[in-house]
């Protein structure tokens, strides 16, 4: 009997299950756990069975004991479970059936020795995530979990850094850093040098691992027992426990010190296994395979001795998977559409379009995977509006990407008609896709990967299927009919108005970006439901589900029923991080999805001085840009504020991103694509925000004023004080730096604009866009040289991210002498020209008598200042020793140095002092 779509999606999350955890048993030896020791002790029977079933052997004894340890690590897990055994166990044997043999826990153990067709399926999956070939996979199978030239075994060595290897320009690599063995925080996602967190003490590495079961097993238990009944919500809050736990676990160890690197997490091998277990057994079972004659092919495919037999070439070489990709196009439209009453509440309305795009994108995948009865592992990559899944190569699925793809287009198109919109590519992929290759070819994974962006490329020029044989109907046909008295929206500028919301005419989807402003100052889950649950609930559905809020556990657990029945969906977590290293985990999957915003703290009566003439402070409440742009002036010793009223708008994103994932690793892996593109993001998402909201400079909160109006996959986008936001942007470069383990092939460019607070918010977006281009375009050699990138602009001026942090410090030290010599603002406003004359020396001779003028300005102003004694001979000698200092710090280090780029610090102490 056919299985519906509820039951397919259920059989579906247990395969995945059993493939996502096919490795605890790596997490549960390495941690020692007594009652695991006592199961598997030598001399115990139970150990030789285990033993015997779930590892291989080569020359006598037994390899990959981990794999024993997986079916024990099960058994302690199982009371936080889902159930794990009963009558209804699909695809899994039944519990007290004959083929009991072939459960969800031996199909997990098996890997390494599979027999049924369940075992080959989770073990051919495990391989492919990893690049094997046959013959390496092989060699592997037999290798040792020490490495006695490096002094290390799988205890004591730690995760090595994706980023420390990626090269697009050949240089001598090296293997320094390492990730702490910590649960996922802001601050462990940074490596750390490998002395720091490595080495030969196994009892010390087993006592880490230990502590880092015991946080595991406690946060399990923090899953609500109501979700165990819903595989798929359940399985998605436990995917999140896994990163949080098993982000720094390396998942290869066998083989070190010869062809493996440790470099990739347990947590990333694992989600690229379910994914593929799930796809290659639907792709079977969907189509009423055999499984006998499944299980022989995919035998066939591992076995070196029938490499040449028909059924390993149909293995590796029928197109069983399919690569969905989505990428939410028009982004800045949608975020910074403007109309009339848009700049009156912009902080929480970019807050609310902020999240928004990432619910529309985190829902989009939903839908896509419920409508192909698949888990949530199944989607691999999603970061920054852009998502990749995993799905069986059958015609039922590929017809229901394009009916998907129709329900996207028709909601996009009646609701920011045509504006902005969720594309879907489809790529059919074979066995063999997935090989790494030799270190000196062009893998077949590689090419697989260029496929994937060419088509993605493909995608965005293919909108709406306005290219296809069918384009989508034009809803907006009859727009505008659909105007009423109410007029157009005050918030979008375009849409008609349909309700009020804040005593203004807007769109519904207007009212509820406003909304889901408003509850993101408040609330810190969001309850994904196919019936309104009436509970802090947006008023317009998204492809089908109701999006509602809610602050904490206490409300968030009324909704056992909802997660029972299965009309809630999902249930995300996107608190903010609290503090650097606490782990990230809640008991709920989490979404980086929430941007940070400033707040008003509580204030006394000269702080409120700061925005007078502005809407009074209240405790707790948003900050409006207005207010924002005035936290970087100071008060004076007779309390009067002083320094520019000016916003900075900071926008950057990763260069040459195209590259590092096409060639920059040498032997690129599925598991390797899925983690380098998560790591990626980890930046943007996790840290930046934290950045902003706990930062210090000098012991000092710094950036708690910055906003960010988007930070994910490679961009970012904030708005903030314009003089606090200029040294952030210094201190994320080197953070980045930091976070990169210092490969100089790995930088990101960035656009600094500075304007009024009343500037319209889609021109503060262009200004924006107009400054990163120009640091895209930045290159040193001049114009006739190709950009080198790796650059900022600030003040119109493009510089290098060294340059930059040189320029700051000149203008510190300007700060210096402006107080010690008293310089005048007119006398560094007559800098900025000679700056202009420097720059242009080569196409003006004449300009080379900038020095000149710099002396005689500079002399004149000595002169008014040092006055003359009895003694002329020691003014004169006192002037010349002056006149020498600031020719040496302003003339030489500043202007002779950067040219027109020394404005940045003369602009930069100029606006410090305006009234």
């Amino acid at each position: 009997m056919a299985l519906t779509l509820q039951e397919r999606l259920d059989a579906s999350s247990r395969m995945a299950l059993a493939a996502f955890l096919h490795d605890l048993g790596k997490f549960a030896e390495r941690a020692r756990i007594p009652e695991a020791e006592e199961r598997l002790a030598d001399g115990n029977r139970r150990r030789d069975i285990a033993v015997h079933l779930c590892c291989p052997s080569f020359n006598g004894r037994a390899t990959h004991i981990h794999a024993a340890y997986t079916a024990v690590g099960f058994d302690l897990l199982e009371q936080h479970l889902p159930d794990l055994v009963g009558k209804q166990m699909t695809p899994f044997a039944p519990w007290r059936e004959r083929d009991a043999d072939d459960s969800l826990i031996n199909a997990a153990a098996r890997h390494h020795r599979p027999d049924s067709f369940l075992q080959w399926i989770i073990a051919t999956a495990d391989r492919l995530a990893s690049g094997f070939e046959r013959e390496s996979f092989a060699n592997y199978n037999e290798a040792t979990d020490e490495a006695p030239a490096l002094k290390l075994n799988h205890y004591t060595t730690r995760q090595w850094t994706l980023f420390e290897h990626i090269q697009l320009h050949k240089r001598d690599g090296s293997s320094r850093w390492r990730y702490p063995l910590k649960p996922l925080s802001p601050a462990s996602i940074f490596p750390v040098l490998a002395e720091r967190c490595e080495s030969a003490d196994s009892k010390a590495a087993q006592a880490e691992y230990a502590a880092l079961w015991k946080e595991f097993r406690a946060g399990l238990a923090r899953i609500p027992a109501e979700h165990r009944r819903n595989l798929a919500l359940w399985l998605d809050h436990f995917d999140g426990l896994w990163l949080t736990f098993t982000h720094a676990i390396p998942s290869a160890t066998a083989g070190l010190g010869g062809s493996v690197r440790p470099d990739v997490s347990l947590y990333d091998h694992s989600k690229t296994t379910a994914a593929l277990a799930v796809a290659l057994w639907r792709f079977h079972d969907d189509r009423g395979d055999a499984p006998g004659a499944v299980r022989e092919q995919l035998r066939a495919q591992w076995d070196r001795l029938r490499a040449d037999g028909a059924d390993s070439r149909q293995a590796w070489e029928e197109e069983k998977f399919l690569l969905i990709q989505g990428d939410f196009f028009g982004i800045q439209d949608f975020i910074f559409a403007s109309g009339g009453e848009t700049q009156k509440r912009a902080a929480k309305l970019l807050r609310g379009r902020s999240f928004y795009v990432s619910l529309l994108s985190e829902l989009a995948a939903l839908r896509l995977l419920e409508a192909l009865g698949l888990p949530p592992t199944s989607q691999v990559v999603n970061a920054a509006g852009k998502f990749l899944i995993v799905a069986p190569n059958t015609a039922e699925a590929r017809a229901t990407v394009t009916a998907v793809q129709a329900e996207f287009d028709d909601w996009f198109l009646s609701h920011s008609y045509g504006q902005s919109g969720i594309g879907l590519a489809m790529l059919p992929a074979r066995a063999l896709d997935f090989q790494t290759g030799q270190a000196d070819e062009v893998s077949p994974f590689r090419r697989l990967t260029q496929r994937l962006f060419e088509q993605l490329e493909e995608t965005k020029l293919r909108r709406f299927g306005l290219c296809g044989a069918a384009p989508a109907e034009p809803l907006f046909r009859d727009f505008l009919d659909a105007f009423t008295a109410q007029g157009v929206c005050g918030i979008d500028g375009r849409s008609p108005a349909t309700e009020e919301e804040g005593g203004i005419a807007v769109s519904a989807l207007a009212a509820d970006q406003i909304r889901t402003g408003h509850w993101l100052a408040t609330q810190q889950r969001v309850l994904i439901s196919t019936e309104r649950l009436n509970h802090h609930t947006l008023g317009l559905p998204i492809f089908g589900y109701y999006v509602n809020f809610s602050h904490g556990e206490a409300d968030t657990g009324l909704f056992g029923r909802e997660a029972k029945t299965g009309y809630l969906r999902r249930c995300w977590d996107f608190s903010l991080p609290e503090s650097a290293d606490a782990p990230l985990w809640n008991g709920y999957a989490r979404r980086n999805i929430n941007a940070y915003v400033p707040r008003f703290g509580e204030l006394n009566d000269f702080e409120r001085s700061r925005y007078t003439g502005l809407d009074s402070p209240v405790a707790e409440e948003i900050k409006t840009l207005n207010h924002i742009a005035r936290d970087d002036r100071k008060p004076d010793e007779a309390g009067h504020w002083y320094g520019q009223e000016a916003l900075m708008t900071l926008k950057g994103d990763v260069d040459n991103l195209g590259r590092i994932f096409e060639s920059g690793l040498e032997r690129p892996t599925f598991a390797r694509m899925a983690a380098l593109s998560r790591q990626m993001n980890a930046f943007f998402a996790i840290y930046l925000p934290w950045l902003c909201a706990h930062g210090e400079d000098g012991g000092v909160p710094r950036y708690r004023n910055t906003y960010t109006v988007f930070a994910g996959g490679d961009d970012f986008f904030l708005i903030g004080p314009w003089h606090s936001t200029l040294r952030l942007a210094g201190r994320m470069r080197k953070a980045f730096n930091r976070y990169v383990a210092g490969n100089p092939d790995i930088h990101f460019s960035a656009g600094l604009s500075m304007t009024k607070p009343g500037l319209p918010i889609r021109q503060l977006a262009a200004l924006a866009e107009e400054g990163l281009e120009t640091a895209k375009a930045y290159s040193p050699g001049g114009p006739n040289t190709a950009p080198v990138k790796n650059a900022v602009t600030c003040f119109g001026h493009a510089a290098s991210w060294s340059d930059f942090d040189a320029i700051l410090a000149q203008e510190a030290e300007l700060e210096r002498l402006a107080a010690e010599f008293g310089l005048s603002t007119g006398y560094v406003y007559g800098l900025l020209h000679l700056t202009e004359m420097a720059e242009a020396v080569s196409q003006r001779p004449e300009n080379a008598l900038w020095h000149a003028y710099f002396a005689y300005r500079t002399r004149r102003m000595l002169e008014s200042r040092v006055k003359g004694g009895e003694d002329r001979e020691a003014t004169e000698r006192k002037r010349r020793a002056l006149q020498g200092e600031l020719a040496a710090e302003i003339a030489h280090k500043g202007i002779g140095q950067f040219g027109a780029a020394y404005k940045i610090a003369l602009f930069t102490y100029l606006y410090q002092q305006r009234d």
